[in-house]
Protein backbone atom coordinates (compact mmCIF):
# COMPACT_ATOMS: atom_id res chain seq x y z
CA UNK A 1 0.00 0.00 0.00
CA UNK A 2 1.34 3.42 -0.94
CA UNK A 3 -0.17 6.88 -0.61
CA UNK A 4 -0.14 10.22 -2.39
CA UNK A 5 -1.39 13.52 -0.98
CA UNK A 6 -2.39 16.50 -3.06
CA UNK A 7 -1.04 19.71 -1.57
CA UNK A 8 -1.28 23.41 -2.27
CA UNK A 9 2.34 24.29 -1.66
CA UNK A 10 4.47 22.70 1.02
CA UNK A 11 8.08 22.65 2.19
CA UNK A 12 9.78 19.29 2.48
CA UNK A 13 13.29 20.63 2.94
CA UNK A 14 14.62 23.15 5.44
CA UNK A 15 16.16 26.52 4.51
CA UNK A 16 19.91 26.53 4.93
CA UNK A 17 20.35 22.75 4.54
CA UNK A 18 22.48 21.61 1.58
CA UNK A 19 19.55 20.06 -0.30
CA UNK A 20 17.57 23.31 0.08
CA UNK A 21 20.57 25.30 -1.12
CA UNK A 22 20.90 23.09 -4.24
CA UNK A 23 17.46 24.20 -5.37
CA UNK A 24 17.08 27.71 -3.99
CA UNK A 25 20.63 29.02 -4.22
CA UNK A 26 22.15 26.72 -6.82
CA UNK A 27 19.23 26.88 -9.26
CA UNK A 28 18.60 23.13 -9.59
CA UNK A 29 15.14 22.52 -11.06
CA UNK A 30 14.79 19.33 -9.02
CA UNK A 31 16.74 17.82 -6.14
CA UNK A 32 16.60 14.19 -5.09
CA UNK A 33 17.47 13.42 -1.49
CA UNK A 34 18.59 9.84 -0.94
CA UNK A 35 19.36 7.98 2.26
CA UNK A 36 19.79 4.34 3.21
CA UNK A 37 16.02 3.84 3.53
CA UNK A 38 14.40 7.03 2.23
CA UNK A 39 14.29 9.28 -0.79
CA UNK A 40 12.40 12.39 -1.83
CA UNK A 41 12.17 14.46 -4.98
CA UNK A 42 11.79 18.20 -4.44
CA UNK A 43 11.39 20.75 -7.18
CA UNK A 44 9.28 22.22 -9.88
CA UNK A 45 7.79 20.72 -13.03
CA UNK A 46 7.95 22.29 -16.49
CA UNK A 47 4.15 22.41 -16.72
CA UNK A 48 1.02 22.32 -14.59
CA UNK A 49 0.76 19.76 -11.82
CA UNK A 50 0.69 16.07 -12.64
CA UNK A 51 -2.51 14.08 -12.58
CA UNK A 52 -3.00 11.38 -9.97
CA UNK A 53 -2.57 8.75 -12.69
CA UNK A 54 0.75 10.24 -13.79
CA UNK A 55 2.06 10.46 -10.21
CA UNK A 56 1.17 6.81 -9.65
CA UNK A 57 2.77 5.68 -12.92
CA UNK A 58 5.97 7.67 -12.34
CA UNK A 59 6.57 7.17 -8.62
CA UNK A 60 4.29 4.45 -7.24
CA UNK A 61 4.44 1.97 -10.12
CA UNK A 62 5.24 -0.98 -7.83
CA UNK A 63 2.28 -0.48 -5.46
CA UNK A 64 -0.51 -3.02 -5.16
CA UNK A 65 -2.85 -0.39 -3.73
CA UNK A 66 -2.54 3.42 -3.83
CA UNK A 67 -4.59 5.59 -1.48
CA UNK A 68 -4.82 9.24 -2.49
CA UNK A 69 -5.95 12.25 -0.50
CA UNK A 70 -7.31 15.16 -2.49
CA UNK A 71 -7.53 14.92 -6.29
CA UNK A 72 -11.29 15.54 -6.04
CA UNK A 73 -11.76 15.97 -9.79
CA UNK A 74 -9.65 13.01 -10.88
CA UNK A 75 -11.34 10.22 -12.85
CA UNK A 76 -10.26 7.49 -10.40
CA UNK A 77 -12.85 5.89 -8.05
CA UNK A 78 -13.14 7.55 -4.65
CA UNK A 79 -14.16 7.10 -1.05
CA UNK A 80 -15.17 10.49 0.32
CA UNK A 81 -14.70 11.48 3.94
CA UNK A 82 -17.52 13.87 4.79
CA UNK A 83 -17.88 15.62 8.12
CA UNK A 84 -21.33 17.09 8.60
CA UNK A 85 -20.15 20.25 10.36
CA UNK A 86 -17.65 21.16 7.64
CA UNK A 87 -19.77 21.29 4.47
CA UNK A 88 -23.43 21.41 3.48
CA UNK A 89 -23.24 17.97 1.86
CA UNK A 90 -20.88 15.40 0.34
CA UNK A 91 -18.84 16.74 -2.58
CA UNK A 92 -19.72 13.88 -4.92
CA UNK A 93 -23.34 15.08 -4.97
CA UNK A 94 -22.16 18.24 -6.79
CA UNK A 95 -21.80 16.11 -9.95
CA UNK A 96 -18.35 17.20 -11.14
CA UNK A 97 -18.19 15.88 -14.75
CA UNK A 98 -14.43 15.29 -14.42
CA UNK A 99 -14.64 13.32 -11.18
CA UNK A 100 -14.65 9.55 -11.13
CA UNK A 101 -17.26 7.50 -9.31
CA UNK A 102 -17.65 7.72 -5.55
CA UNK A 103 -17.82 4.19 -4.17
CA UNK A 104 -18.54 5.05 -0.55
CA UNK A 105 -18.74 7.87 2.00
CA UNK A 106 -17.22 7.81 5.48
CA UNK A 107 -19.09 10.27 7.68
CA UNK A 108 -20.10 11.44 11.13
CA UNK A 109 -23.55 12.45 9.81
CA UNK A 110 -26.03 9.79 10.94
CA UNK A 111 -28.86 11.26 8.84
CA UNK A 112 -27.32 10.74 5.38
CA UNK A 113 -29.28 8.71 2.87
CA UNK A 114 -26.97 8.22 -0.11
CA UNK A 115 -26.91 6.02 -3.22
CA UNK A 116 -23.49 4.63 -2.18
CA UNK A 117 -22.20 2.61 0.74
CA UNK A 118 -21.96 4.73 3.94
CA UNK A 119 -19.53 4.04 6.78
CA UNK A 120 -19.95 5.73 10.16
CA UNK A 121 -16.95 7.43 11.75
CA UNK A 122 -18.57 6.55 15.08
CA UNK A 123 -18.60 2.79 14.39
CA UNK A 124 -15.70 1.14 16.26
CA UNK A 125 -15.57 -1.46 13.44
CA UNK A 126 -15.43 1.16 10.67
CA UNK A 127 -11.75 0.61 9.77
CA UNK A 128 -11.93 -3.17 9.27
CA UNK A 129 -15.31 -2.82 7.50
CA UNK A 130 -13.89 -0.17 5.17
CA UNK A 131 -10.73 -2.23 4.57
CA UNK A 132 -12.87 -5.26 3.66
CA UNK A 133 -14.97 -3.09 1.33
CA UNK A 134 -11.85 -1.81 -0.46
CA UNK A 135 -10.45 -5.35 -0.69
CA UNK A 136 -13.75 -6.55 -2.18
CA UNK A 137 -13.84 -3.72 -4.74
CA UNK A 138 -10.23 -4.49 -5.74
CA UNK A 139 -10.75 -8.25 -5.78
CA UNK A 140 -8.25 -8.80 -2.94
CA UNK A 141 -8.56 -11.10 0.07
CA UNK A 142 -10.33 -9.61 3.11
CA UNK A 143 -8.57 -8.21 6.15
CA UNK A 144 -7.84 -9.81 9.47
CA UNK A 145 -7.80 -6.63 11.60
Amino acid sequence: VMTVKHGHGFRLDQPGKDSWRHRHEGGARRTVMVGARDFAVVGGWPREEMSLSEVVHRFLWDAEVVLAEGFKSSPEPKIEVYRGGSHSGPLFLLEDPEAGPTLAVVTDDTELDLPVRVFSLRDPQMIPLLADFVAEVLGLPGTEL
